[in-house]
């Protein structure tokens, strides 16, 4: 066998096995599953000039190694997004050593059985619940708190042998003495206890992006990443900063194997 045949057999077998590893099928898979805050919009374009981080963080991810699929929804608290047909579209495209980050709360906070969306959840992390009609679907209901239906989620991921990380709800757009408002005793409290309790990683999107709003101050933050329009969700820059700050919160977290997909990592 002559040299050049030799180089040629080994050039091909170079193509098929980088074919082969460039399948999306065989890459780990991103996602992520939450609200108009995560992806704005049908299609998570912009529309209305509102972005969530969703629609911009794969630019931090090597896409080359794994996929990132955004597959939040507007409207939805983590009650809806559960039993509403979402999870259910989802959660069998999941696989063994892909990745979910969720994030829920700020719809949460709605009634639990008006008949504009009948989408709230009790508030806390406990296992109280309570039975409704429902009267958007027209049947009874057992409604829980946020945090059960965020450690459900946690078990489900888990069960299909990915890995779940739960992030707090990003902060809206208001104010009180020069400091923006946190969710530091509510639904960013609960998401973090529900993630212990459910061996799920937590990023305290809520902090991050907090401190870094009252660093920047009220009016570069109104004036930058917000509309006049809109107090919780954000303008493209806006979407952005909550993106970069998912991504810090990914960088600290301890032995987390969803950092060796981050750009420059």
């Amino acid at each position: 066998m002559n040299k050049t045949f030799k180089l040629c057999l080994l050039g091909i077998a170079v193509f098929i096995t980088s074919c082969l590893v460039m399948k999306p099928e065989n890459k780990p898979a991103l996602f992520l599953i939450g609200d108009s805050t995560v992806r704005h919009g049908t299609k998570g374009m912009g529309d209305g000039g509102r972005w969530g981080w969703g629609d911009l963080i794969s630019a931090y991810f090597d896409t080359t190694k794994i996929t990132v699929k955004n597959e939040a929804l507007g409207g939805t608290s983590s009650r809806s997004f559960m039993h509403r047909g979402r999870w259910a579209a989802v959660l069998p495209q999941i696989k063994k050593g892909d990745f979910v980050i969720m994030q829920f709360g700020h719809n949460d906070s709605s009634p639990l059985d008006d008949t504009a969306r009948a989408r709230g959840t009790i508030k806390g992390n406990g296992n109280e619940s309570k039975e409704i009609y429902n009267p958007i679907t027209k049947q009874k209901e057992v409604v829980y708190t946020y945090g059960w239906y965020i450690r459900k989620f946690i078990a489900d991921i888990k069960a299909k042998g990915a890995t779940p990380v739960v992030a707090s709800l990003i902060p809206r757009n208001s104010w009180k003495n020069g400091k923006v408002s946190r969710s530091v005793d509510s639904y960013g409290q609960w998401a973090q206890q529900a993630a212990e309790q459910g061996g799920a990683y937590f990023v305290d999107l809520n902090k991050i992006t907090a401190d870094r709003y009252d660093q920047e101050g009220e009016q570069k933050v109104r004036a930058t990443y917000f509309n006049n329009s809109d107090g919780t969700h954000t303008i493209e820059a806006g979407a952005r900063v909550n993106a970069q700050s998912v991504v810090q919160g990914l960088n600290q977290l301890k032995n987390n194997p969803l950092k060796i997909y981050i750009k420059n990592n």
